[in-house]
């Protein structure tokens, strides 16, 4: 069990050879997303220390015990085997090892009393998390339980639309929007 700082309703889980990526949207699952081996967890508080468990498995868990309020899954790819928590800038824990080593994993984030506090600073832990992660091929994020206003506020978020400038040759304005619609659709090939 670790502490983590979160800054403006986040903390953070990241490889420390991945990308850094900002701006990420987390508004289908209200409480995690991924990209490029940087993976975003809401928090309702502000700013303040959270608590985290983080348990790496060979194989997919059964859904942790306890009152979890809200669970989602989501993939990532870890090119070093290795994870980090930590706060939005950069105070975080010694890497952890992932069971597997570098590749592709589901990561499972369940959470609780993210309605205690929310938008405020705290002085003591009010939010625990417990993150499961084992070795998966990508799959689209999933909701598996909810349950907290937060995400459901979260979720309720319009996404922001995306935007294709072209700039490159005759046509790769249809072959982008082409991907980004498949990519909406759950279509990553």
């Amino acid at each position: 069990m670790s502490t983590v700082f979160a800054e403006y309703h986040l903390f953070r889980i990241s490889d420390p050879g991945g990308a850094v990526t900002d701006d990420i949207d987390a508004s289908l699952t209200g409480l995690v997303a991924a990209d490029d081996g940087s993976i975003e967890i809401l928090t309702g508080i502000h700013t303040g220390d959270v608590s985290v468990s983080f348990a790496p498995h060979t194989g997919e868990p059964a859904l942790a015990p306890g009152p979890w309020e809200e669970i989602a899954e989501i993939s990532f790819h870890s090119p070093t085997g290795e994870v980090v928590l930590h706060s939005l800038t950069g105070d975080g824990t010694d890497p952890l090892p992932l069971a597997a080593g570098p590749g592709d994993y589901r990561l499972r984030v369940a959470a609780r009393g993210r309605d205690t506090a929310v938008d405020t600073t705290v002085e003591t832990v009010v939010e625990w998390y417990r993150i499961d992660c084992w070795p998966a091929p990508p799959q689209p994020p999933a909701l598996v339980r909810t349950g907290d206003r937060y995400g459901a506020d979260q979720r309720a978020v319009p996404r922001p639309a995306t935007r294709i400038i072209n700039h490159g040759p005759q046509g790769q304005a249809a072959i982008e929007h082409d991907i980004l619609k498949r990519a909406e659709q759950g279509d990553h090939t």
